[in-house]
């Protein structure tokens, strides 16, 4: 429960900050990570990010358990990546906007393999577009977004859906693919 570090009280802070110090450090150590400052990172997270392919959070982030992350990724400020998130940056990345929040068991991959008949699956070129995701955008649970594919500022993808193109900025979409049923403006 990532969000609760940062409701703490002074009295718990005293030994939650110094032990996220040497959790992110670790990573640091081991990979091509940077953390901003204030963040949350549980230690069962996976990070991978060989030079090359950097993984940049921003601060007052939160990363929860179980999840899975392959850069490059760069992270906005206060993004919040829910538990069981598979996230690969392919070649070409996958940049989150600042105040994102991620729900959990979404995947996000920047990338894809060829699909030419009389070769295997695993032997075919892979291509990478990448990612896109605006600031203050709400991705629900177990959603799915695909290479190449933008997703503006305020929008909102239902649970499950399944992205395969551009969403524009305000859109709330539902559904496998993915259609815009409403605005975000409209609801007050």
């Amino acid at each position: 429960m990532p969000w609760l570090y940062f409701s703490l009280k002074p009295k718990l802070l005293s030994w939650a900050k110094p032990w996220q110090e040497q959790v992110q450090a670790e990573f640091m150590a081991l990979e091509t990570v940077s953390f901003g400052q204030n963040c949350f990172i549980a230690p069962e997270v996976n990070l991978f990010a060989e030079p090359g392919r950097d993984i940049r959070i921003g601060d007052l982030c939160m990363i929860a358990a179980d999840s899975f992350l392959h850069g490059p990724i760069t992270l906005g400020d206060e993004v919040a990546i829910n538990h069981g998130c598979s996230l690969d940056g392919g070649r070409v990345g996958i940049t989150i906007g600042d105040q994102t929040r991620i729900a959990n068991n979404v995947t996000i991959y920047a990338f894809n393999h060829g699909m030419q008949p009389g070769k295997p699956i695993y032997q075919q070129n892979v291509s990478s577009k990448g990612v896109v995701i605006g600031k203050d955008v709400w991705i629900g649970a177990q959603a799915g977004i695909v290479d190449g594919v933008t997703i503006g500022d305020c929008a909102v993808i239902g649970m499950g859906c399944i992205v395969t193109k551009d969403i524009p900025d305000y859109a709330i979409v539902a559904g496998n693919p993915a259609r815009i049923i409403g605005d975000r403006r409209d609801k007050v």
